[in-house]
């Protein structure tokens, strides 16, 4: 019964994995270099993200008076790391512009280092990886391919189909990994290296995806999150952090009350230090602070702020303060989701590895390098199969025909 149901199980995961080598390949190598994306950039570009310690630090909101006073424009939200030797990042929107510029600001000097809107070298490769790993360079393709999608809708979509191959591969091959015969499961745990580079190419292929399991499991059912609509829906109500969308037109009653309040015609003054000593304060532990200022009188100040180190976990706390007292009106504790939420919530770190820090980003890092070999190791062990039955067919008699006499 099982012999046939593993030849079944086989030719779906021969077959998954030769539709979809190719893509496979392209999008596990992308990723391999995008999972050390921060590190790249702040490593190249580390002129703007890293300062010299020297004397005290200038306080934010004397940073803040210089920023605005040389840019002519308003600070919209802060980044402040824990670190000491980094520069503070602020979102500064200036008369006409569409969306904020950050810059990247020395808090000894207070000196604008740079912005991100003056694109390095590295950033514009990094830029290239993302876009091979989300679309395949699709999007930057100006003249449509297909009149029914853009080019960044079928990059993404074809993303999806290729992802969704390679999870059906993971899957079947981890019902192909179990031995027909229980007394030869340690070979699957091991690379004989003595033996020719047939069988060499099929250890690799066998034992580095045994090990990598777990972790080409998560990539691959994370994935299409990114590509489907429904997959993304699908994800949220599993994990049950879905919210439906609000319709236009459709306001509740207390959003409707809501907006007939008195709304306040200034804005609170209020400074950013103590915004600062009061998120630290709530959220008492090392970690990088993301600060959003109101965008209109009677907003709330809003902070996220989340862990760092070789083992920080994943998923930022958000909080609420009243611009006025500065006392926290709402507390978003990532600790007090349920398990579920929580997963649900960090697809994203799934995803990239960065679920337990440094850590695990390491071990997505070796994953990913494994999942790039996967298909090329596979295609061989297929094709070395192929040549093998070509050469083993038995070849057919010529019987010499009898001369006309």
């Amino acid at each position: 019964m099982w012999k046939p149901i593993r030849k079944f199980l086989n030719d779906i995961h021969l077959y998954a994995g030769l539709t979809c080598g190719l893509i496979v390949i392209v999008v596990c190598l992308s990723g391999t270099i995008y999972v050390y994306n921060t590190e790249i950039r702040e490593t190249a570009d580390s002129e703007r993200y890293f300062v010299e310690v020297f004397g005290e630090k200038m306080s934010l909101d004397e940073l803040k008076a210089e920023v605005e006073a040389a840019l002519k424009g308003e600070i919209v939200s802060v980044n402040v790391f824990q670190s000491e030797d980094r520069s503070v990042q602020f979102g500064v929107k200036t008369e006409g512009a569409e969306r904020p510029v950050t810059y990247f600001v020395n808090p000894y000097s207070g000196e604008i280092l740079a912005n991100n809107i003056e694109k390095t070298g590295t950033e514009e490769f990094m830029g290239y990886v993302f876009s091979l790993h989300r679309w395949l360079l699709l999007d930057k393709i100006e003249k449509p391919i297909l009149e029914s999608k853009t080019n960044m809708e079928l990059g993404r979509f074809i993303n999806g189909v290729a992802t969704l191959l390679f999870l059906l591969g993971v899957i079947t091959g981890i019902f192909i990994w179990f031995p027909q015969k229980v007394k030869n499961w340690k070979q699957g745990l091991k690379i004989k290296w003595s033996g020719n580079w047939k069988r060499v190419n099929h250890d690799l292929h066998n034992t580095l995806a045994f090990y990598s399991l777990i972790f080409l499991l998560i990539m691959a059912v994370t994935g299409p999150f990114w590509s489907y609509q429904w997959y993304k829906e699908g994800w949220q109500k599993t994990w049950d952090i879905y919210q439906a969308p609000v319709q236009s037109g459709n306001q509740s009653k207390e959003s409707v009350e809501k907006s007939a309040e008195v709304i306040p015609s200034e804005f609170s003054v209020f400074s950013l230090d103590q915004v600062v000593a009061a998120g630290n304060s709530k959220l008492d532990y090392a970690g990088n602070l993301r600060i959003s200022l109101p965008s209109k009188p009677g907003d709330n100040i809003s902070i996220s702020k989340s862990r760092t180190g070789f083992f920080a976990k994943a998923g930022a706390d958000q909080l609420a303060l009243d611009p006025e007292t500065l006392d926290v009106k709402e507390a978003k504790l990532f600790s007090d989701l349920s398990t579920r939420q929580q997963i649900g919530r960090s697809v994203k770190s799934l995803h990239t590895g960065e679920i337990f820090g440094q850590f695990t980003k390491f071990l997505w890092f070796l994953a990913c390098v494994v999942a790039t070999s996967l298909p090329i190791t596979g295609t061989l062990i297929w094709w070395n199969k192929h040549q093998k039955k070509k050469h083993s067919k038995p070849k057919r008699a010529v019987i010499p025909r009898a001369e006309l006499a």
